[in-house]
């Protein structure tokens, strides 16, 4: 037992010896990160000071608070990852990183946190990284409030802004991203929320997660980027009060939701896309209170979707408001708003007396042949899709909304 004392003893002296403030400045007796990490003690701080810090990867191997004063920059020369994170409960505040370099072989981030709980990354600006922020093995984490743009002009050359690979309870909230592969990836992330994020302009997709049940997205915007985003593979998601806005291109789309269950699509706006809303594979759909407008195609529903519900959306302005590739479907319309729609209201109840079809024929003729696209204002599709409407034929028989609103059900309506 004596032994056993004196070798403790150096150990336990030191510890109380460390500060529990470091303060690192490159004119002061701290001058690098990695010394004043070394010599903080677990549950400390190190405050970084105004300049910029060149330095091989930094690891954070304790509980500490790395918070920077006046922005000071970490620049990894485009030659390396900068911050490693592999401990719990550390608070990454304040600092810019930037100059991450691309990697064909590794992950590369500007922060990379593995195998930790309860980590925060907040108020960090990151500039030209490969990846952004990488979280992987994570519980109980928060990014928030960080600025990340990216200089990525191909999938290959760039990649994610935040990435989350395995994680539980992990929350995403007020970022903003850009120039990046996917604004924000998630792929065996469960129980996790993505809330007033800002993701545009990103290579692929503004949001892209897989495998990742039981999390909910709300008030985001995902705005220009260019396929979208995709939802794949997962059950029980909810997406409400976000916008989907200005995803243009022959494979684009405001939201695909793919081989999904149950998904609940709540008070959204799907503005300006070649598609709005993509559902492939998806069943159980609840989507309510939504808005699509001026899109190419308001809905795609593709035969493998079934069991869903579409109630109280507006579609305006849209070329078309719903498509499919089925000849039947289970899905329900009901009490959507369709400013094609030409019915009546005698008892002036707000509802339509004559039910709504909202598939045209046109849709359906140039969902089998593309290139007829360029009749769509044609005098001759205008005569055809009368005659389909006083007697339809090649409509999907059982996709009507049966009780079509008068007046659209949002209070406020987008610019085109």
């Amino acid at each position: 037992m004596l032994i056993e004392l004196l070798l403790v003893a150096p150990l336990l002296a030191s510890r109380a010896q460390a500060p529990s403030t470091v303060v690192v400045s490159p004119e002061g007796p701290v001058p690098t990160i990695a010394a004043g990490i070394a010599a903080a003690r677990p549950g400390g701080r190190v405050v970084v000071r105004r300049g910029t810090y060149r330095e091989p990867m930094i690891v954070i191997d304790k509980p500490l608070e790395l918070i920077g004063e006046g922005w000071p920059v970490l620049d990894g020369e485009g030659r390396r990852q900068i911050l490693a994170v592999r401990a719990d409960d550390v608070t990454v505040r304040g600092l810019v990183l930037r100059n991450v370099g691309t990697s064909m072989t590794e992950d590369r981030a500007a922060i990379a946190v593995s195998g930790a709980a309860r980590c925060a990354i907040e108020s960090n600006r990151i500039e030209d990284a490969f990846f952004g922020i990488y979280l992987a093995r994570v519980r109980a984490c928060r990014v928030m409030r960080n600025e990340l743009r990216g200089r990525g002009r191909g999938e290959s050359d760039s990649g994610n802004g935040i990435h989350v690979w395995t994680g539980d309870s992990v929350t995403i909230a007020d970022n903003r991203i850009a120039g990046h592969r996917d604004g924000i990836y998630f792929e065996f992330v469960r129980n996790s929320v993505v809330r007033g994020n800002r993701s545009e302009e990103n290579v692929r997709y503004g949001l892209h997660f897989m495998y990742s049940d039981d999390c909910q997205y709300q008030r985001n915007v995902f705005r220009r980027n260019l396929a979208g985003v995709a939802v794949m593979y997962t059950k029980h998601v909810e997406m409400t009060d976000n916008r989907f806005e200005e995803s243009w291109g022959s494979a684009s789309y405001g939201l695909l939701l793919k081989e999904i269950q149950q998904p609940v699509i709540v008070r959204n706006v799907f503005a300006r896309n070649t598609v709005g809303l993509v559902a492939d594979g998806a069943t159980g759909i609840v989507a309510r209170d939504n808005r699509f407008l001026a899109n190419g195609w308001g809905i795609r529903l593709q035969s493998s979707t079934y069991g869903g519900r579409f109630e109280r959306n507006d579609f305006a302005r849209n070329s078309f408001d719903v498509t499919t590739n089925a000849r039947t479907s289970d899905n329900v319309f009901a009490s959507n708003y369709f400013e094609e729609y030409r019915g009546y209201d005698l008892d002036r109840d707000g509802t339509g007396d004559v039910p709504h079809r909202p598939v045209r024929l046109f849709s359906v003729v140039q969902e089998h042949n593309p290139p007829t696209m360029i009749l769509l204002r044609s005098l001759f599709v205008g005569v055809l899709e009368t005659a389909e409407r006083v007697m339809p034929v090649l409509t999907p028989e059982l996709l009507v909304d049966a009780s079509p609103r008068m007046r659209p059900v949002a209070a406020r309506e987008v610019a085109p």
